[in-house]
């Protein structure tokens, strides 16, 4: 429970934090103040699930990231996503995985056109 208040607590100051940024810094971010506020209520483990689920269609973190918009796209995709229970038992199964087990994914079709794009 205290872990719980202590997070809560943490994200508050985020929350504080991002409201003190100004308009430039949003914009050399890359990023709009409700982009950010939203990443902020975001699960903390949103970067690391796009970066998984992407490796199970084959696509390296530097491809991933090469395309800053689609980035922020794929992590917001993510983190609106209802089937969380579903991405956990793909991603447990690691590298057995495989991207036809993925079919709830709502990035899936920016997966499979970025592993398209490697051959």
């Amino acid at each position: 429970m205290f872990d719980r208040i202590r997070s809560l607590i943490h994200r508050l100051h985020e929350v504080t934090e991002a409201d003190t940024l100004s308009d430039r810094d949003l914009h050399d971010l890359g990023i709009s103040r409700d982009q950010l506020l939203d990443f902020l209520r975001m699960p903390q483990d949103i970067t690391e699930r796009v970066t998984a689920m992407a490796a199970i269609f084959g696509v390296p973190l530097a491809d991933l990231k090469r395309n800053y918009p689609q980035w922020i796209d794929l992590l917001t995709t993510c983190g609106h996503c209802a089937d969380r229970g579903a991405c956990r038992k793909v991603l447990d199964k690691g590298s057995a995985a495989r991207p036809d087990e993925a079919g709830f994914c709502g990035n899936r079709a920016v997966f499979a056109d970025l592993s398209h794009q490697m051959v």
